[in-house]
């Protein structure tokens, strides 16, 4: 019996021993395999002491494998930081410097995937940041054809335009916030092209200059254009269209002599609207011309409204009440059509807006003239965000359609492009990214008065006695004789009681 049991317990301890071989002999496998080496190992009972000295063995050759390659791999590492190192040090010599001129600047992504045809040229490229597009290639050619005859209008040459550009290369690359790659041949000739076919459009607004060109004879072009040369990314610098223009001295029909650039492009912007757009005074083109530093920094120039008091309380913007409920307070509407458009103003019961005509124009002019500012304005306490504020407190009168119907009908408003919906919709979209510096907002005491208004019992009264019994002159008649009838009523009542006394 103690035999049988000694044979049975070395026999579990056989087994026992089998299965720690056999995991044994998985770890060796499991280790060659990941030297990429592939071993067989039979181990029999009279094998065990060997099997596990060569357990040890692969174990302490795999530590030393493994250190070696952590004493390569710290090698390999500090020969990759060294050559990044340098790496990085010589990109820094091609970084361009930064300049306090720049002024002319890409849309951030987040803003041009909302709406991209609103800031991207359709048929003309202006300046390096679009050229090169396919969809404007075609008017290559109608620009070299304006080089050709305006060439023809001065004594100055080809060469001489070229070397003039040349030597202000540096000064026109310092406007671009984004660095421009094109080489230095190609971006002179960029700059010469655009800046010539603008000089071109502008005295072509005269009809002396219209004869036989394919753009001013083609409505449906030159309004595209028109659009593409006030966009934010297709401009150039003002001062090399007067440079060039005071270079070229070109030749102008007897009425025109002695005009200047700014009086061409303010006779240019008065031909295609895009002072009504957005109700400018012509004359201010003249006025800021020189102080500009593109188009689209001229018109907002143009735009700055007068200085108002800072207002003592700072009210949240989203507390402005709305058409309706200003109507319904009795606040009057009255369209005011010499004033800056910016110029807002709220007087004893009324409030004075500047007329805004919705079209086309318009509406590429406010949201590209509302990125130029948040992204080239300094945000400090002197300077004022116009037209971001502009926007911010339309959004806040427009909020509903009824608003902007009840302004149509009160002539504050000339929409010509879109529904009711679709002018609040805008102005709620232009005021999505906008920021509210709620110490330096520009209609902070327009804000106060309004919310006063309203608040006050006394003007809800009479608003509502106004619009409910005298909003036509039937109804007021109706009133008046109501009223009459109901004194004549109290007078014979008072007769009837007298005469019985």
């Amino acid at each position: 019996m103690e035999k049988k049991e000694r044979e049975k317990k070395e026999g579990r301890e056989g087994k026992i021993g089998e299965e720690v071989q056999r995991e044994r002999r998985q770890l060796v496998l499991a280790t060659a395999r990941s030297s990429v080496i592939e071993l067989e190992l039979e181990v029999g009972d009279e094998g065990k002491v060997d099997g596990q000295r060569f357990l040890v063995m692969m174990s302490n050759c795999s530590n030393q494998k493994a250190r070696n390659r952590m004493d390569k791999s710290k090698d390999h590492v500090c020969i990759d930081f060294d050559e990044q190192a340098e790496s990085l040090i010589g990109k820094f010599q091609t970084l361009p410097p930064l300049s306090k001129d720049c002024c002319i600047y890409q849309v951030p992504p987040k803003i041009r995937m909302l709406n991209e045809t609103l800031y991207t040229p359709k048929m003309v490229s202006i300046g390096p940041l679009h050229h090169g597009r396919e969809e404007l290639k075609p008017m290559q050619e109608h620009k070299l054809r304006y080089l050709q005859q305006f060439l023809q209008r001065t004594c100055v040459s080809t060469k001489d335009f070229l070397k003039f550009i040349k030597d202000k290369e540096t000064d026109l690359r310092n406007c671009y916030a984004e660095t421009i790659r094109f080489g230095s041949e190609e971006f002179v000739e960029i700059i010469l092209l655009d800046a010539v076919f603008l000089i071109e459009m502008f005295l072509r607004s005269i009809p002396e200059f219209q004869s036989l060109d394919r753009i001013f004879t083609k409505p449906g072009k030159i309004k595209d254009i028109v659009l593409d040369i006030v966009l934010l990314e297709n401009q150039l610098p003002i001062f090399v269209l007067q440079d060039l223009f005071n270079l070229a001295k070109p030749a102008l029909p007897k009425r025109y002599n002695g005009y200047s650039l700014s009086q061409f492009i303010r006779v240019f912007f008065e031909y295609f609207n895009i002072c009504q757009a957005l109700s400018i005074n012509e004359t201010l083109i003249d006025s800021y011309f020189s102080k500009a530093k593109h188009f689209v920094d001229l018109l907002r120039l143009c735009l700055q409204p007068p200085k108002h008091d800072v207002a003592e309380r700072q009210p949240d913007s989203e507390a402005v009440p709305n058409v309706t409920k200003l109507h319904q307070a009795g606040v009057k509407f009255k369209v005011v059509g010499s004033k800056n458009l910016l110029d807002i103003t709220f007087n004893k019961g009324t409030l004075d807006i500047p007329k805004l005509t919705i079209g086309n124009m318009t509406i590429h002019l406010l949201r590209n003239l509302q990125i130029y500012e948040g992204l080239h304005c300094d945000a400090l306490p002197s300077d004022t965000n116009y037209m971001n504020d502009y926007n911010v407190i339309l959004n806040r009168l427009l909020s509903s359609s009824k608003d902007v119907e009840l302004l149509i009908h009160m002539g504050v408003i000339d929409n010509l492009i879109l529904d009711s919906e679709g002018v609040s919709t805008l102005f709620g979209e232009l005021s999505k990214d906008a920021t509210v510096n709620h110490s330096n907002f520009y209609y902070l005491g327009l804000v106060n008065d309004l919310r006063n208004y309203c608040k006050s019992p006394c003007h809800k009264w009479k608003a509502n006695l106004k619009q409910k019994y005298f909003n036509t002159p039937w109804a007021s008649i109706s009133v008046i004789a109501a009223v009459i009838i109901l004194v004549l009523t109290f007078i014979q009542a008072v007769c009837s009681v007298l005469g019985l006394h």
